[in-house]
């Protein structure tokens, strides 16, 4: 049982029920007990002055690599889901993409155990959509979901066969679960290693073209309204793909969208000087297409943020630009630059930006969450909103450093996180 909390005098934030006031949070038995004015404290309670701090509900990210199995060297399940609580994350969604790949129950239940054991961020496990992320043959969804999978994806690689996708949406929708896409057609995009245009033909690099994801975006939309399956788009990067959503949602068809810090924060021209800290999949794109990203999460085209945190050793990335792995990491910065690029500019009240980083994300996946009302699980984040602060990568829980915002200046931290009614971060 865990022992209760009184978070006291904060601004509560809690998009689901529309509360945003001054209040007092009350947990207790791994659940939200009260919230309102003066909450009186019991003997035992802990108590957490909150005032001039956010109170909200933990943060949920759809899209997280902790590489283990198979590149522990890199993130492990318990040090991943340690970055996202100091991140202010209560919930990760892992990608299957390890070795070996999560395409069965045993691997699945793996990741669950690793989780429960870590006792930090709960971890969710999205199984492959094929087996060995080979796209040839369905992996056994009842059995994932029933081990404890919320989602399907092949990530790091795209559903090529239109005919496995299509299958796939409908075999999900039978279990209540999105099919999570990369959405990138690789004969378009085979052997480019940053976005195709301007920056790239200086650099003398081969580009890959917004239309190698706005392709695969338009045949997974065509493939969900043939379905009536739920297609989640991940990682989204153009202004074509936030068209394509907007028109989507217009019909009624069933399709979500996440887009990552780095494409609403970052451009293309942060690859000049072949810097493999902004070599990413999908690649960073052009001013246009970071303004319409920004745009769709402020008219809610893009459901969700989702940090597609991706360890890479620093070795590999000291490659020549390349040969360098796609990826960066991105739950411990998620939220600050979340602050600074979008809420600092007036894009998006506070409010919605932990709709979008909390409550909707707990909506699309079917988690736990995502809420401070009573009886919900007291997963609670504590954020300052206006602290402001360096990104000094030695100092990540995470065990890789692989970022491009290193020595920016951010607004906005997480001060504490509260999983299951514990706490799991304390900022000293």
């Amino acid at each position: 049982m865990s022992g209760a909390i009184l978070i006291r005098g904060g601004r509560v934030i809690d998009p689901l029920r529309g509360g945003d006031g001054i209040a007092d949070v009350l947990v207790s038995g791994g659940r939200v007990e009260a919230v309102g004015r003066n909450i009186p404290a019991g003997e035992g309670v802990r108590l957490i002055d909150a005032a001039g701090k956010v109170v909200a509900p933990g943060l949920i990210d759809l899209h997280t690599h902790l590489r283990e199995p198979g590149q522990e060297d890199l993130e492990t399940v318990a040090s991943g889901a340690m970055a996202a609580a100091a991140g202010g994350f209560t919930a990760v969604c892992a990608m299957p993409n390890t070795d070996p790949v999560t395409d069965n129950q045993a691997a699945v239940g793996f990741i669950v155990s690793q989780a429960q054991r870590a006792g930090k961020a709960r971890v969710y496990p999205i199984g492959a959509v094929s087996l060995g992320q080979k796209g040839q043959q369905l992996a056994e969804f009842g059995e994932l979901v029933g081990a404890g999978a919320v989602a399907v994806s092949d990530d790091g690689k795209p559903v090529v066969s239109s005919h496995l996708m299509r299958t796939a949406l409908e075999y999900a929708k039978t279990f209540g679960i999105p099919v999570a896409d990369h959405c990138e057609d690789p004969t378009l995009a085979q052997g480019g290693a940053m976005h195709e245009g301007i920056v790239s033909t200086r650099l003398g690099l081969k580009g890959i073209p917004a239309a190698a994801e706005e392709i695969m975006v338009a045949r997974d939309i065509i493939l969900a309204e043939l379905t009536g399956g739920h297609v989640h788009l991940c990682h989204m990067s153009t202004r074509g793909s936030v068209e394509l959503i907007r028109r989507a949602k217009d019909r009624g068809l069933r399709v979500t969208a996440e887009a990552c810090p780095h494409h609403f924060s970052l451009t293309h021209e942060r690859c000049e000087g072949y810097d493999t800290n902004a070599k990413m999949n999908p690649p960073l794109r052009e001013p246009a297409d970071r303004e319409a990203i920004r745009e769709g999460l402020r008219d809610g085209t893009i459901d969700a943020i989702a940090t597609d945190h991706a360890p890479h050793h620093y070795d590999a990335k000291e490659r020549e630009f390349d040969d360098a792995p796609n990826g960066i990491i991105g739950l411990e910065t998620a939220l600050g630059l979340a602050i600074t690029e979008l809420v600092e500019p007036g894009l998006l009240a506070l409010p919605e930006l932990i709709r979008r980083m909390s409550t909707t994300p707990a909506g699309i996946f079917n988690l736990p969450g995502g809420t401070l009302a009573v009886g919900a699980p007291a997963d609670v984040v504590v954020f300052d909103p206006a602290v402001e602060w360096e990104v000094r990568p030695a100092a990540f829980y995470s065990k890789s450093r692989n970022t491009p915002f290193a020595g920016r200046r951010l607004r906005g931290r997480a001060d504490l996180t509260i999983v299951r009614g514990e706490v799991v971060f304390e900022r000293a």
